[in-house]
């Protein structure tokens, strides 16, 4: 599959910003099926400086610093590439046996990926969200299985709402509306999962409106998405699920970045001198085409 992607944000601001320092979580990322060939990112107005680096997690970090006086900001991401995930696995091992090996029993993968078992700010472990995973895990049912029950269950009983939510809003609160969006369904699931003893990362991306081939449009197209990763054990390694569509992850999602929660990977984020209440349009376009032969040779 190739895909390209455009991705545009425009702050506009209740009074002049004098000086900006923006962090970005916008590329797309090479791995795990996927290939950036092209990308590109435009700011207006034009920073006096740009750098890039790769954080902690192995993302493509961009950095602003702007000193021209302004009352608007527009970014604009621009990015093309290849799509060839791998299928899902045809078995994975019971849930508790993975816990056991995230602990300290199993592989360095696994103590590698015993990182997204903790709780983070936004995505912590409860009493509460353990209830609701320990519905979906039956003792010594395979982890894949029990997932993908997990997912189905939030898709179904929770309520897609714009309006319901914002980035502040408590795991436990969403818990309790039973509505929210994306970024939301992700970390609640996160949170269920690391609630006993898995690793989960929270993934932020893209995903195409309509993709080849699909009946009905998907959920969370029309800003960034965001999914979870599930560490499935040293051998099926990391497998992605989209609550918020009930699906394993495929070619028409796009990966820009993950971590443990949406902080740790949020598209946007500055310090400002000035500024004021802002507002904010985000404007999405990930078009997907079928190649008729792809080359698979990247990891």
């Amino acid at each position: 599959m190739h895909f390209k992607l455009s991705h545009a944000t425009a702050y506009r601001y209740e009074r002049r910003v004098d000086l900006a320092h923006h962090v970005l979580h916008l590329d797309a990322r090479d791995g795990a099926g996927q290939c950036v060939e092209r990308a590109h990112i435009a700011c207006t107005p034009i920073p006096r400086r740009v750098s890039q680096s790769q954080d902690h997690f192995g993302n493509r970090v961009t950095y602003l610093e702007i000193d021209a006086p302004h009352d608007r900001l527009e970014i604009v991401l621009e990015a093309e590439g290849r799509i060839a995930r791998p299928p899902p696995p045809v078995a994975t091992p019971p849930w508790e046996r993975v816990r056991h090996a995230l602990s300290g029993g199993g592989f360095p993968d696994d103590h590698a990926a015993s990182e997204f078992s903790l709780g983070s700010p936004l995505a912590m472990p409860s009493p509460a969200l353990r209830d609701l995973a320990l519905s979906c895990f039956a003792p010594e049912r395979e982890i894949l299985a029990s997932v993908r029950e997990l997912t189905r269950r939030i898709n179904r009983e929770f309520r897609y709402d714009p309006h319901a939510t914002d980035i502040s809003t408590p795991l436990a609160q969403v818990l309790q509306m039973r509505a929210g969006v994306c970024q939301d369904f992700a970390q609640l699931e996160i949170a269920a999962l690391r609630s006993l003893g898995l690793a989960a990362r929270y993934v932020s991306g893209y995903i195409a409106t309509r993709p080849p081939g699909q009946r009905r449009p998907l959920r969370g197209a029309d800003a960034s998405h965001a999914w979870v990763s599930v560490w499935c054990g040293a051998k099926a390694g990391w497998v992605d699920v989209d609550p918020t569509n009930d699906m394993i992850v495929g070619d028409v999602h796009v990966v820009a970045a993950w971590g443990r929660d949406y902080a740790d990977v949020s598209p946007v984020r500055g310090v400002l001198v000035g500024g004021g209440e802002h507002g904010l349009d985000v404007a999405v376009d990930l078009h997907l085409e079928v190649e008729t032969s792809v080359a698979t040779d990247f990891a």
